[in-house]
């Protein structure tokens, strides 16, 4: 709208494990009629997970999983604790936030969540792999682009994401005070790692996002530059953020 002020935060967010309570990936295996065979009962120890999930999703596809069968499981799966709250906050603060979603998910399956949550319009930008149904009704997956990052799956750096957006958004004469990163992952402590001493990380307490920033912390003390916030409920991460606003 002509004349409204920028957004002065940005706020990250993952998804799997972070705004639902469940891996995704793991959660579409309830629309099987039956058990995985041996092959891809196992996450691969080697290899692409990204082309282990293509392979699953195919062979739902083979056994009659439908589009609406796929959405229904995305659309029901259960949000973390408290993150109905805090999009309640964020929802009565949107002029002040600015929101992303970065996952290793598939865009199909998180914009059905999103949707069925009533937030969707919330986030400006989705960044997941993509997803879309091929002419037989099969979900088809793949990778969201390629890195060099040698900490990150081949198929998606959320650094190189969010480093990315955000000289996106300063061309665009967008900057932000600050940026909050909510998580849970090991994948979410690489980007996490670009944040400044301005900036807060909101790990999910006892998930490998807190301890790797914990193990980072005892190596090289002061290495991780950013405030860090863990939150078991999602609740605790509105209160961080509607004290960051009282204080100013």
């Amino acid at each position: 709208m002509a004349g409204s002020r920028p957004p002065r935060y940005l706020l990250v967010f993952d998804f799997d494990e972070t705004i639902v309570a469940e891996n995704s990936d793991d959660s579409v295996l309830r629309a099987a009629p039956g058990p995985l065979p041996e092959a891809l009962r196992q996450s691969p120890r080697a290899g692409s997970y990204n082309q282990h999930m293509q392979r699953v999703l195919a062979f739902l596809g083979e056994q009659g999983v439908r589009p609406a069968d796929f959405r229904a499981v995305y659309e029901n799966i259960p949000l973390s604790p408290g993150v109905a709250e805090l999009f309640q906050f964020l929802s009565k603060h949107h002029e002040l936030f600015e929101l992303i979603l970065i996952s290793d998910a598939n865009v199909f399956g998180v914009e059905a969540k999103l949707r069925a949550a009533g937030v969707r319009s919330l986030f400006r930008k989705v960044f997941s792999n993509p997803a879309s149904f091929d002419r037989r009704g099969y979900l088809t997956l793949g990778p969201y682009h390629s890195h060099k990052c040698p900490e990150c799956p081949p198929n998606m750096c959320k650094r190189k994401i969010l480093t990315e957006y955000l000289a996106e958004r300063a061309r665009e004469e967008r900057e932000f005070e600050r940026v909050f990163y909510v998580g849970d992952g090991a994948n979410d402590f690489c980007p996490a790692g670009t944040l400044t001493a301005a900036d807060v990380a909101f790990p999910r307490k006892g998930y490998p996002m807190h301890r790797l920033i914990q193990e980072a912390e005892k190596k090289r003390p002061g290495a991780f530059q950013a405030a860090v916030v863990p939150w078991e409920s999602a609740v605790e991460v509105a209160r961080h953020l509607q004290e960051l606003l009282r204080k100013k």
